[in-house]
């Protein structure tokens, strides 16, 4: 009798602190979730975990939010189990899925069922696609992979700049051209080569190609685009200084950009580039409000204030997973057919179509790119532990354009 008493008691004192929680939290919570359902932000949402007893006196007001936003609930007493979140915060309790069309939890059942046959190595693509069920972008589903596994991405390595590496037959009539035509800054230089300051932690190498392992007959599959305040100076300075000019300035009122592109000694493309407040910039315009322009050895205002270096692609999609999902890059600005990322402080990576943009896709090109490191040998041993060797050649990723990565 004493036993049953104790038991009573502790079932009626656990109904009572039930009935006393406020659940204001958790309101809040599913209002905001609710929203973005509701909106298409959110295929599906997330209430944190609760026990069957709270879940149970928080339904009313569960279904109250879900009537006024024009959506569904969906009751889960079994949380798949993904590396987005520890096991254990699920663990024993139920889990409310808010969605507003029903496919979507069908492709959750679809993905708990794949998810319980799979193996091991398949888990992270698995957990991938359960972030982006949830609507997370590409940098919050690595996040959550880095907090609850042994994901990296080449970001959690100290990514400290940028050195775009291009090839000359002829190197010292390529050094005066940048150090005298263009100003930049010479950092560094041996018999085979030339290290330019760009802007910041921005580079631009210039190799000798007898020494460099190329022929020099593969496609310049690259531009370089030099980001400046004053196009129009830069623009007179070029034709001062007799430069080719492939694109010449034109201006786009209202558009997101302007710039033109002149030619180096040997062919390379340089872009001559600046943005403004546009939709598809919205994110870039505040990064780059950041960087101060910095003055050539011209004066000014032939300055530049970073870089982007554009690679063309036959299939974008692979390119973009290579650059979110490995290195750990976010989008600053998405044009369409082509994609800019932030590298570093002051140099950006941009993706492009090769049937759309001023130079197309080839699977040889003279030119290969290198991202400094605070520790590269850590980069190259969780590359080795996760078995990714055959992605790595000579200290560098292969991308799915062909494009080397070095570190």
């Amino acid at each position: 009798m004493r036993f049953k008493i104790q038991v009573l008691f502790v079932l009626g004192w656990l109904v009572v602190a039930c009935q006393s929680k406020s659940f204001e939290k958790e309101s809040g919570q599913v209002e905001s979730f609710a929203e973005m359902v509701a909106t298409g932000v959110k295929p599906i949402a997330l209430v944190p975990p609760m026990t069957s007893a709270e879940l149970d006196l928080f339904m009313p007001e569960a279904e109250r939010l879900a009537e006024k936003y024009g959506i569904q609930l969906y009751r889960e007493s079994d949380l798949l189990k993904t590396h987005l979140f520890p096991t254990e915060a699920s663990e024993g309790k139920e889990v409310l899925i808010l969605y507003q069309d029903s496919i979507y939890i069908q492709a959750y059942q679809d993905l708990k069922n794949e998810i319980e046959s799979a193996k091991t190595e398949e888990l992270q693509e698995l957990s991938r696609r359960f972030g982006r069920l949830l609507g997370y972008p590409v940098w919050k589903i690595n996040e959550l992979l880095e907090a609850n596994s042994n994901f990296r991405d080449l970001e959690d390595f100290g990514i400290q700049g940028q050195e775009l590496n291009w090839y000359y037959r002829d190197l010292p009539k390529a050094k005066a051209f940048y150090q005298d035509k263009l100003g930049l800054t010479l950092l560094n230089e041996t018999e085979s080569e030339v290290t330019f300051q760009i802007a910041g932690d921005s580079r631009l190498v210039l190799h000798d190609l007898k020494s460099s392992g190329y022929n020099g007959a593969e496609p310049k599959s690259v531009a370089l685009a030099l980001l400046s305040d004053d196009l129009d100076a830069w623009y007179s300075h070029i034709q001062k200084e007799s430069i080719p000019v492939k694109y010449s300035l034109k201006r786009n009122p209202g558009g997101p950009h302007d710039g033109f592109v002149a030619v180096d000694t040997e062919g390379y493309l340089l872009e001559f580039e600046t943005f403004y407040q546009h939709p598809e910039n919205e994110r870039l315009i505040p990064e780059l409000y950041q960087l101060a322009e910095e003055a050539t050895s011209l004066g000014e205002p032939l300055s530049f204030k970073g870089s982007i270096t554009w690679l063309y692609y036959k299939d974008m999609l692979p390119a973009q997973q290579f650059v979110e999902e490995k290195l750990g890059l976010r989008l600053s600005a998405d044009q369409g057919w082509a994609k800019i990322y932030k590298l570093s402080s002051n140099s950006y990576l941009g993706l492009v179509d090769g049937l759309r943009g001023m130079n197309s896709f080839s699977g040889e090109k003279l030119v290969d790119l290198k991202i400094s490191l605070k520790n590269p040998e850590g980069w190259e041993e969780y590359l080795k532990s996760k078995g990714l060797e055959s992605e790595l050649f000579e200290n560098a990723l292969l991308d799915s354009g062909f494009y080397l990565f070095k570190y």
